[in-house]
């Protein structure tokens, strides 16, 4: 009887032991530094948010944040690196709606799972895109835009340079019910260089690319896929005021864990990332580009994620995109 007593206690303080452990180490995470993977080269705006929110991160920790740019292949290399690592917090993936809403249906097959490789920590931020037409276009609003498109039959077109871009001309085309001819272009850059030199109609561009056009008055702003007015140009109305009701395609940045990362770190990678996102040494970045803080639970960026997933391969299959 004493030795069955005995043998209960002891698996009983194991239970304990095993119990305390993972709050234990999430209370002191992290406690060496830790690597941001981004799936773009340096300098991007992905790129841009991992650095501050890095910084940031590294302020409040006293831990280095090591950036570990991995661009190509649409994203697949930085989001195998991430999803074979040690699900510990210390590999984190600081990624795109590219890679997490659009690759798994412009793709016929992917090599990560957006679903079940990852546990998502939380959102970092979000932002709207720029509709854009070279200043000799005969036109100076969205309704402007749509009156020639729909006079001109066939004649106008768009450029795109990256999914975000294309999906949201696609997405203007089906809800003002017309065509336009798709360029495509392998970078957004690419494609307004076109549209400087007249040889497309429009663009719906990031407004890294496009919004300096703007303001040295190279190209012309009709209005942003955003359902709010740009901080850095508060004079361009949203499409959506503009005059296509409901219209809004926004970019999105998050940051992900590998899959079976356990509950306690994920919660206390959350609490510092959403914290860096509010900091000081990040406001520049939200400042200057133009994206708003968008911070949100592990559960709510799971439901945001699905929510837009959908959105896109609706638009996709609509648009009669096929996969690669």
């Amino acid at each position: 009887m004493n030795a069955r007593i005995r043998l209960h206690a002891l698996a009983a303080a194991a239970a304990l032991a095993m119990g305390c452990a993972a709050p234990a180490h999430a209370q002191g995470y992290p406690d060496k530094s830790v690597t941001f993977v981004v799936p773009f080269a340096a300098g991007r705006t992905t790129d841009q948010i991992a650095r501050a929110l890095g910084q940031a991160m590294s302020n409040e920790t006293k831990q280095s944040v090591v950036i570990d740019n991995k661009p190509g292949a649409s994203g697949f290399i930085a989001a195998q690196q991430v999803a074979k690592a040690a699900p510990d917090g210390f590999t984190v993936l600081i990624t795109t709606n590219t890679m997490h809403a659009a690759n798994a249906h412009l793709y016929k097959k992917l090599p990560y799972d957006p679903v079940k490789d990852f546990q998502p920590v939380t959102a970092l931020g979000k932002g709207g895109q720029i509709m854009v037409v070279p200043p000799t276009l005969p036109v100076k609003t969205v309704a402007d835009f749509i009156a020639l498109a729909k006079k001109e039959l066939g004649k106008l077109s768009f450029g795109s340079g990256s999914s975000s871009s294309r999906i949201a001309g696609e997405l203007f085309q089906q809800m003002v019910h017309m065509e336009l001819l798709h360029v495509p272009y392998k970078s957004n850059p690419l494609g307004v260089t076109d549209l400087l030199g007249g040889q497309i109609s429009m663009m719906i561009t990031d407004t890294a690319t496009g919004l300096p056009q703007v303001k040295s008055g190279k190209l012309r702003a009709l209005g942003v896929s955003s359902l709010k007015r740009l901080p850095l140009a508060p004079e361009v109305p949203t499409i959506d005021e503009a005059s296509v009701k409901g219209y809004e395609m926004n970019y999105w940045f998050a940051a992900y864990l590998p899959a079976k990362t356990p509950t306690p770190i994920v919660q206390k990678l959350n609490e510092l990332l959403v914290k860096a996102a509010h900091s000081a040494a990040a406001k520049t970045f939200y400042d200057t580009t133009g994206t708003e803080i968008f911070t949100n639970t592990p559960d709510e960026l799971a439901k945001f994620q699905q929510a837009d997933s959908v959105k896109w391969e609706c638009i996709i299959k609509v648009a009669n995109i096929q996969p690669k």
